[in-house]
Formats: C-alpha cells, sequence, structure tokens
C-alpha cells in the first residue's frame, strides 16, 4: 500500500535552461514548473534558482 507523499516533505519540478546573449555576456535563464499544480517559477540566473531552492528546502525551525 503506498502511503500519500506529504507535499512539505517532497518536490518535484521540471527544470528548463536556456543560454541568452553572447559568448561574454551569457547568461542562464530558468523556468521551474510544478507538474501537480502548474505552478512556474522563472529566475534571471542560477543564484536565483539556487537561493530558491535552499529557501524552499528550509524548515521552519532551520530558517536562518
Amino acid at each position: 500500500m503506498q502511503h500519500p507523499i506529504d507535499p512539505t516533505r517532497y518536490r518535484a519540478y521540471l527544470l528548463r535552461l536556456w543560454q541568452t546573449g553572447e559568448d561574454n555576456a551569457a547568461a542562464w535563464r530558468v523556468l521551474l514548473e510544478d507538474p501537480r499544480t502548474g505552478e512556474r517559477h522563472g529566475f534571471a540566473d542560477l543564484d536565483g534558482l539556487f537561493t530558491f531552492l535552499h529557501d524552499l528546502c528550509q524548515t521552519p525551525e532551520h530558517k536562518s
């Protein structure tokens, strides 16, 4: 028997990455989409993505 998934303990996203700009000015753009809800999160750079994921994984008692 499968147990229901607690959405506070499990996350799944479709990750899309694409590069914009030319050589020296190239930047990665990011789009995360929750396949369950369709909610999308866009990021202008990888640092924004990493910050989002870090914050998402923090439990209330471990938030800094």
